[in-house]
């Protein structure tokens, strides 16, 4: 794991877009919700980054960062305990400079200093509301051959429904791209177009130097946002390259989203493409391995260690700790942490939160198109 990459450092924006999700939100910020069993959606970025050797990470947190400093610690699970770089969280108010940011502009303009001080020539930017498993070696590669200010990696998707229907722009600012052999001609902002899209993964590479004059230039105009105010309106003066992405991640939009994408992962053929070529690292909780009980009937099922499974279970996500009792029929749920089903309940297209308890003889169902959500700590 230990293969240093000194030429680039990583910048997490870890509250971005957690007006997305705001049920999951309300005690934690996008980077700290979890996803896929025992992993939070930092983890896959973070990994990422780590795995490509950038060995010096900070994350400029705005609110609700608690749940996200408990489960990064030092960033030894991430091999970023180090004397000199490593896992760097900037709150607001750490210093005199840093405020409660709105754009990535605020945000980085909190931390020039900081910025001014590293020795590495590249900067990768990227947010945390996506679970994927990036290659960044290959984009720094890519955006040093290009001779380009700046890379922009995206996708060929469509445009999520909820992104497209949504009228609020403060929900938060997505992006899609014209892009003429490799170079990003045109942005284009909170675009209704439908069908497959050039989206943008608000992942960047930029240089260093670069970045800090740009970013200096824009905050003191009363810029907020990077790509919408630097990037885009210099289109023509700057070379801008897309960075096309092909493999596989889940993106989450809104609740449905989040149910969906945890969903896909119970196809093996996503699972593997999601955690491979390179492994996804996260918080260790020493549990015992899950058990399942005389008479337990299981069914397509991931399970994190520590579940306890007495009842039936289909198609569902069990995160660590949750536990199914006698009698008890989970069906198409994403049950998190810790949370209990008793004997003889029925739930089915139910999202729960952490420490929730569904008690005995109760029927919860939602719908395919819309699943009950339950929030932390409740009794239903």
């Amino acid at each position: 794991m230990v293969n240093s990459n000194a030429n680039a450092l990583g910048i997490l924006f870890p509250n971005s877009y957690d007006s997305l999700v705001p049920e999951l939100v309300g005690e934690r910020l996008m980077a700290s919700i979890p996803f896929a069993g025992r992993y939070r959606m930092v983890d896959f970025m973070l990994s990422s980054m780590v795995n490509c050797g950038i060995d010096n990470v900070s994350l400029i947190v705005r609110k609700n960062y608690h749940s996200l400093m408990d489960h990064l610690g030092s960033g030894r699970e991430w091999d970023l305990t180090r004397k000199n770089g490593g896992l760097n969280i900037v709150p607001p108010f750490a210093e005199k400079t840093v405020k409660v940011y709105n754009g990535r502009v605020e945000a980085l303009s909190s931390i020039l200093d900081f910025l001014k001080d590293q020795k590495q020539q590249y900067v990768v930017m990227a947010d945390t509301n996506i679970a994927v498993n990036f290659d960044f070696n290959a984009m720094i590669s890519e955006h040093i051959e290009s001779g380009a200010d700046v890379s922009i990696a995206y996708t060929k998707q469509e445009i999520p429904v909820s992104a497209r229907e949504s009228t609020n722009v403060g929900k938060g600012l997505y992006y899609t791209l014209r892009v003429e052999d490799g170079n990003v001609k045109e942005i284009f902002i909170n675009p209704k177009d439908e069908g497959v899209q050039n989206f943008s993964m608000n992942i960047y590479v930029v240089g260093r130097e670069f970045l800090i004059e740009q970013i200096h230039a824009a905050f003191v105009r009363g810029f907020s946002y990077f790509e919408r105010d630097i990037v885009a309106p210099q289109l023509d003066k700057l070379k801008v390259h897309g960075f096309l992405y092909s493999g596989y991640m889940a993106r989450i939009s809104d609740m449905k989203s989040y149910f969906d994408e945890n969903m896909k992962l119970l196809d093996d053929e996503n699972l593997d493409a999601l955690f491979n070529p390179s492994p996804i690292y996260t918080k260790i909780r020493d549990d015992n391995p899950t058990r399942y009980i005389q008479g337990a009937k299981v069914k397509n099922v991931m399970a994190a260690d520590g579940c306890v499974i007495e009842g039936e279970v289909e198609n569902s996500v069990l995160f660590r700790g949750v536990k199914i009792a006698k009698g008890a029929k989970v069906k198409n749920c994403v049950l998190m942490q810790d949370t209990v089903v008793e004997e003889g309940a029925s739930v089915e297209y139910l999202i729960t939160d952490k420490d929730v308890k569904v008690t005995a003889g109760k029927e919860v169902k939602g719908t395919g198109t819309f699943p009950v959500y339950v929030a932390k700590y409740q009794v239903v």
